[in-house]
């Protein structure tokens, strides 16, 4: 991965771990402080993405990082709160660019990781992904109230959320432990669309209140949704790409909207200083993301986090350091 963006000119960089807001996506940030700062609160970071579009606003119109995130969530087969993820950015480009450079990408991976097994990797399991493209394309609302049999109200709409909650009650779904609209159609996601995407597949243009810092346009159906896609394989999500809102004024709007749904997991604030950063003018740029861990297990053909990490995930690793405090207490 390293070495195709660096052929295609993109620049590595490394960007702060820990800064005062961890902000770039909806997910709960570990807290902690500094002593130089004993007043100030800190945070480690859940996505490098505003770091990295304040290098686009700077004139690096091509840059990337492959480095450690931390989300202070759930813990199970394939989520681990400290994980490595790969984004890259480039400007002057659109959403259909960075889809054809995934497929370009996943289909070199893919074709490597076949050969490798074949030659060296004889004992393990051949990799079967199909690698063929254009990949499958599913575009969320339509697909969703072909699966239902429902039509969605309008999402912007004050009373949006409650319409979709009845729509839950109508197909006997579950609620998940927090109603509001994000969760409401990320599970609606995850029960219709996701088990389509066992080979590869994009699953596009989302509502625009899953996609804070995405553009958004107007759908044929009249819904506001966003220039984004998410690739999906073996279905898990693997790859989040989208065309990012460079108007100071609505990614102000959509901060605001975000914050409408604040709960136990999405805590973001409003970023003053992205938005002050943005009136600086971000040109037309397109971002893309990946969880390295996610994706040496799909190519290792393993359904577990842990098969990929050097120790584990974080309950092995907590655990490691507990039975090295015992065995330090027991031998004094």
């Amino acid at each position: 991965m390293r070495d195709f963006l660096s052929a295609k000119g993109y620049i590595e960089v490394q960007t702060p771990i820990l800064a005062n807001l961890a902000g770039g996506a909806v997910a709960r940030a570990f807290d902690t402080e500094a002593v130089e700062f004993p007043e100030r609160h800190i945070q480690l970071r859940t996505a490098p993405e505003l770091w990295l579009k304040r290098l686009v606003l700077g004139g690096l119109e091509k840059v990337f990082e492959i480095g450690q995130c931390f989300r202070n969530e759930g813990l199970d087969k394939t989520h681990n709160p400290e994980f490595t993820t790969c984004e890259f950015y480039c400007a002057y480009t659109g959403l259909k660019e960075m889809i054809e450079y995934s497929e370009l990408l996943f289909t070199e991976l893919i074709d490597r990781t076949k050969e490798r097994f074949a030659e060296q990797l004889k004992s393990l399991p051949p990799c079967t992904i199909d690698s063929t493209s254009p990949f499958r394309r599913l575009d969320f609302i339509p697909e969703i109230e072909s699966a239902m049999n429902l039509e969605f109200p309008d999402l912007q709409s004050p009373d949006a959320e409650a319409e979709v909650i009845k729509m839950f009650q109508a197909r006997d779904i579950p609620l998940p432990s927090s109603s509001r609209l994000p969760r409401l159609l990320d599970r609606l996601a995850a029960q219709y669309l996701e088990p389509q995407c066992q080979s590869p597949t994009w699953i596009i243009h989302h509502p625009e209140c899953l996609s804070p810092l995405s553009k958004s346009f107007i759908s044929p159906t009249n819904q506001r949704i966003a220039a984004r896609a998410e690739l999906f394989i073996g279905g898990k999500e693997i790859v989040n790409t989208y065309e990012e809102e460079n108007s100071p004024f609505e990614q102000r709007r959509k901060f605001e909207m975000q914050a409408q749904y604040r709960d136990d997991e999405n805590r973001m604030d409003i970023d003053e200083s992205y938005l002050e950063a943005l009136e600086w003018g971000l040109p037309p740029t397109s971002g893309w993301g990946c969880g390295i861990d996610r994706l040496v297990m799909l190519l290792a053909g393993t359904d577990r986090i842990n098969d990929v990490l050097t120790f584990g995930n974080l309950r092995n690793v907590v655990s490691l350091g507990k039975s090295g405090r015992d065995s330090v207490r027991s031998s004094s």
